[in-house]
């Protein structure tokens, strides 16, 4: 059986508006990444416990996605009070963590040839190293659950 589903751009804008002194500073960016043919779109609740949320290998399984085939992820904290915070994991068991207030997105921005492959590391010499691919995001919740968003686009 063939596929029916043929790849599609994905558009992604990020617009910033504010007035000062009369005049607008803000600003629009706009990016547009080929070849999209799989996207992956879910609320999850957040718990105070730290928990996997995503996986990523050279092949896919239950919540695991290709590191290699994805080139966009954003992650939107859906609670109106509390914040979230996402660990990301290297290959080499290295760590950064981004803190994520109410209200909030972070995105991580792929490699647009090579996915999720070299695009990471952390370590207290990380300047000094070669980058290593993502292996697994975690989240926890600040005192109480909230929900996260997760959007994932995928060549």
């Amino acid at each position: 059986m063939a596929s029916t589903i043929s790849s599609a751009p994905l558009y992604v804008t990020i617009k910033e508006s504010v007035m000062l002194k009369g005049r607008e500073q803000g600003g629009t960016t706009e990016l547009t990444i080929s070849g999209i043919n799989e996207i992956s779109k879910r609320i999850v609740t957040a718990t105070t416990t730290e928990a996997t949320i995503l996986t990523f290998s050279s092949a896919i399984g239950a919540g695991t996605y290709i590191a290699a085939n994805v080139r966009y992820m954003r992650f939107t904290n859906l609670d109106d009070t509390n914040h979230i915070t996402l660990t990301f994991k290297d290959e080499d068991n290295t760590e950064f963590r981004v803190k994520v207030d109410a209200g909030q997105s972070f995105i991580y921005n792929a490699d647009s040839a090579g996915g999720l492959v070299d695009t990471m590391k952390a370590s207290g010499s990380a300047l000094a190293s070669g980058l290593a691919d993502l292996y697994d995001v975690t989240v926890d919740a600040d005192t109480d659950s909230c929900d996260l968003e997760i959007f994932i686009a995928s060549v």
